[in-house]
């Protein structure tokens, strides 16, 4: 305080000064019209030069900043176009893999498309696919992905259609188990609760069934061909009845990340429908 008493002592002379020019200043700039358009002028230049600087100066110092965002845009972008890059190969690749586990598959036509919206906690989920009639889909045809069976379309518009998938209370398919050389059949359905689950039911009591084993469509409808992969066997179970077993299967399926589908396109569906239909005409008509 001492060296602060004696700094002013020292200069108070200049001080003073500087005081009284700074009222004289403010009282010419308050009390004269012309002075004082002038200081305003020159004011607003000097703090627009100022500002200009001091925000070229804060954005010089912004730039690392904006630089690591404009990097994560593009890492992000970059990651977009992996992602789409990947989706449209796996759409390539999706009856290329079941057919190369099932060479029946190569006989038939396969329709891409996409899963454009779909539910999964209901007893009743539906899945909506961006093909429809004008694309050559048709209600009753089989929907597979690359994993294995989806689905079966239960209604179609010109461009859309939508399709019952495994996840569903009113879905039955027909399955099949081997068992050695023995081929065990059962009809595949689901309960309400996981999306990954579903039961197989009317397995003979005198087969060994065994956790572990697969889970394919036996062939008998004409909606899936033979041997189509579904899931895997996960627990062994009584029937409510007692007379049969009822199997968990883990669906291969992933309905929570299903995107790319394809409709399967039996062109033989027809021809085979009408020689049953005449054959069961002609065993009625006896």
């Amino acid at each position: 305080m001492r060296y602060l008493i004696e700094l002013y002592l020292k200069y108070r002379f200049w001080l003073i000064f500087i005081l009284l020019e700074v009222v004289s200043m403010v009282t010419l700039v308050k009390f004269n019209k012309y002075q004082g358009s002038v200081y305003f002028t020159t004011a607003n230049t000097v703090s627009g030069a100022w500002y200009s600087f001091t925000s070229g100066i804060s954005s010089f110092f912004d730039m690392q900043a904006e630089n690591e965002r404009l990097e994560h845009e593009n890492e992000m972008l970059r990651k977009r176009l992996n992602d789409l890059r990947s989706g449209m190969k796996e759409e390539d690749n999706t009856v290329d893999m079941l057919t190369e586990k099932n060479r029946n598959l190569r006989d038939y036509r396969f329709i891409s498309a996409h899963v454009i919206n779909a539910t999964l906690n209901r007893a009743n989920n539906v899945l909506t696919i961006d093909r429809g009639e004008d694309d050559g889909v048709k209600e009753s045809a089989g929907v597979v992905c690359s994993s294995g069976v989806v689905g079966i379309v239960y209604k179609t518009s010109a461009h859309y259609a939508m399709v019952v998938p495994l996840i569903n209370e009113k879905s039955i398919v027909s399955c099949k188990v081997d068992i050695d050389s023995t081929r065990v059949f059962g009809t595949l359905q689901w309960q309400m609760g996981s999306p990954q689950f579903s039961f197989l039911n009317d397995i003979p009591r005198h087969e060994v069934v065994k956790e572990g084993m697969e889970v394919e469509t036996n062939g008998f409808s004409d909606i899936f061909p033979e041997n189509i992969p579904v899931g895997k066997v996960t627990k062994v179970d009584d029937s409510s009845d007692g007379l049969s077993y009822s199997l968990t299967v883990k669906l291969y399926t992933d309905f929570a990340k299903l995107r790319n589908v394809s409709v399967i396109a039996d062109y033989t569906r027809s021809e085979r429908k009408l020689l049953e239909e005449k054959v069961d005409s002609m065993i009625n008509d006896k």
